[in-house]
């Protein structure tokens, strides 16, 4: 068998490279990909619910951009026999083996969302990846608005999320922006609507990516990405998938959602409880100090708290 990633899937059809000649072809999932009994220690033994993972399972494994395979060849077809170990994975947007990410959010139409940026960024922590942040429409919107952004970006960019603002019709902040996908698998990921595919297509205009204003009557965009796909660009690969309406922690327990909070981390270890604490109505908490000492941004901390909520009140899975 030989090795190859999968650079596009469409339904059931994949398009993988072949690792040594980086020639394509396009290939199907053997069957027995579907279903695969996995033993406690399996890295795709994933905890999707509050059962503890421990156990041997059998579930359905589907193959992601970005995954590195075997491929054989049988009858005139090619056929993937073998998903490799995943360094790590993204539900939405769907892809593996990401070196970096970029998260894109629009400063207008729809509106810049720090709840769903802390939100997002605890997602990408868990999977241990920082992301860049990428502002775009910074056109559209009002000076006294944008400003009112960045002077709070300036926060996420003190804890060490590195941050972009681009126009990307008339390529404002591509410049440094473009040298960033050399060598790596990179993601666009963003709210629907945000300017992923009009990003691609400033970086790339020979795509021809389709792209559709926001609704007015709905807020929001519509989906523009059908599919998921890796594109070549500057020695790397950069993946458009469809944008996300909706995320969802896959977060059991209260006391895990610190943990993916760097900057909390760092103070921890001053609380009175130090790594027990779970900054919220303990006393002597350095989280807290820090919030009242406008050390730590309110909008931040008060989305911890909201996220403390949201998974005390799902519902519980067994």
């Amino acid at each position: 068998m030989k090795k190859a990633f999968i650079r596009k899937i469409i339904s059931n059809q994949y398009t993988i490279v072949d690792l040594d000649t980086r020639e394509e072809f396009i290939a199907q999932a053997r069957g027995k990909l579907r279903y695969m009994k996995l033993d406690q220690d399996d890295v795709f033994n994933k905890q999707l619910t509050r059962k503890t993972k421990k156990d041997t399972k059998i579930i359905q494994i589907s193959p992601k951009i970005g995954d590195k395979v075997y491929y054989a060849l049988d009858h005139d077809q090619i056929f993937i026999e073998e998903i490799c170990p995943r360094d790590n994975e993204l539900e939405r947007p769907d892809v593996a083996n990401v070196d970096q990410v970029l998260l894109v959010f629009s400063a207008i139409r729809p509106d810049f969302s720090f709840y769903l940026l802390d939100k997002f960024l605890v997602i990408l922590e868990q999977e241990g990846l920082k992301p860049m942040i990428v502002i775009s429409k910074i056109d559209l919107i009002d000076e006294i608005p944008l400003k009112s952004i960045q002077k709070d970006m300036l926060y996420y960019e003190k804890i060490g999320y590195q941050v972009y603002y681009v126009n990307s019709k008339q390529k404002i902040g591509f410049d440094v922006l473009e040298n960033v996908f050399k060598h790596k698998i990179t993601v666009l990921a963003g709210q629907t609507g945000v300017g992923k595919s009009t990003l691609l297509n400033a970086l790339m205009p020979h795509l021809g990516i389709k792209t559709q204003e926001i609704s007015d009557a709905l807020g929001r965009g519509k989906h523009t990405t059908r599919h998921s796909e890796l594109y070549e660009f500057n020695g790397g690969f950069i993946a458009d998938t469809p944008g996300f309406s909706k995320i969802e922690f896959t977060i059991f327990y209260k006391d895990m959602l610190k943990e993916y909070y760097p900057d909390f981390i760092k103070l921890s270890a001053a609380c009175k409880f130090q790594n027990q604490c779970l900054h919220i109505h303990e006393p002597k908490c350095a989280v807290k100090s820090a919030v009242e000492n406008q050390e730590i941004l309110q909008s931040r901390y008060d989305n911890y708290l909201q996220f403390i909520q949201e998974i005390e009140n799902q519902k519980i899975k067994y």
